[in-house]
């Protein structure tokens, strides 16, 4: 369904080379609706999917939306300008719907194939702003996009290399910020079963991710 938003703007000669998924955190979709279409606001994405896997398109995707905020990947900020916003309906205290990830797992697909933007492209808004944002957060299933070549994930075994977590990180892309507050961040996407100081899953993980990673559409 079409329910333009009119908070948008140019992509300042950029192109999208990023997917960025959140959750709305707010009671239901209509009031996230509301305020990703009130120009008082000044937030909005490309897309927003209720649970019921109703899609709705709120900005064209050749134009900037203001979904991201501060944070930065690979080393690059203003990730508003080359990335295109997913909102998923959710208050961020429950799983997410089948037909919402089945919506999700659609929408995707036509998005990588539309800007030629590979499955390690397709981040979490907790990915790009550590200790800003948490969502989609720990109960969005990663590893069933990874199933289907939509985002990564990896799980560790004792036989991967437990190499310094810092390295493996940047690797993947993680702004550089405070330790706790980076390993919280990867934690959040990638072992959200995690917890406590820095764990050999934590860099095996890591590393396994880093180098099975290719390079992401737009970096080098």
């Amino acid at each position: 369904m079409s329910h333009p938003s009119p908070n948008h703007g140019d992509r300042r000669g950029q192109r999208p080379e990023l997917v960025v998924i959140h959750y709305t955190g707010m009671a239901d979709a209509a009031s996230a609706l509301a305020r990703l279409c009130d120009p008082v606001a000044e937030v909005s994405a490309h897309w927003l999917i209720e649970d019921c896997g109703r899609i709705h398109a709120l900005v064209c995707e050749s134009r900037r939306a203001w979904h991201a905020g501060a944070g930065s990947w690979h080393g690059r900020a203003d990730i508003n300008s080359r990335s295109i916003g997913i909102e998923l309906a959710n208050p961020g205290d429950r799983p997410f719907a089948a037909p919402q990830m089945s919506a999700l797992r659609d929408l995707l697909r036509g998005i990588m194939s539309r800007w030629q933007i590979g499955p390690n492209a397709v981040i979490a808004h907790s990915d790009m702003a550590p200790g800003r944002k948490i969502d989609p957060g720990p109960r969005f299933d990663w590893e069933a996009l990874a199933r289907e070549g939509l985002a990564i994930f990896q799980r560790s075994s004792g036989a991967d290399p437990d190499l310094p977590l810092g390295p493996s990180l940047d690797c993947l892309g993680y702004p550089d910020c405070d330790p706790a507050t980076r390993l919280a961040a990867f934690r959040l996407r990638h072992r959200p079963w995690g917890t406590g100081p820095e764990a050999p899953g934590d860099r095996r993980t890591a590393a396994r991710l880093a180098a099975s990673m290719a390079p992401a559409h737009g970096h080098p």
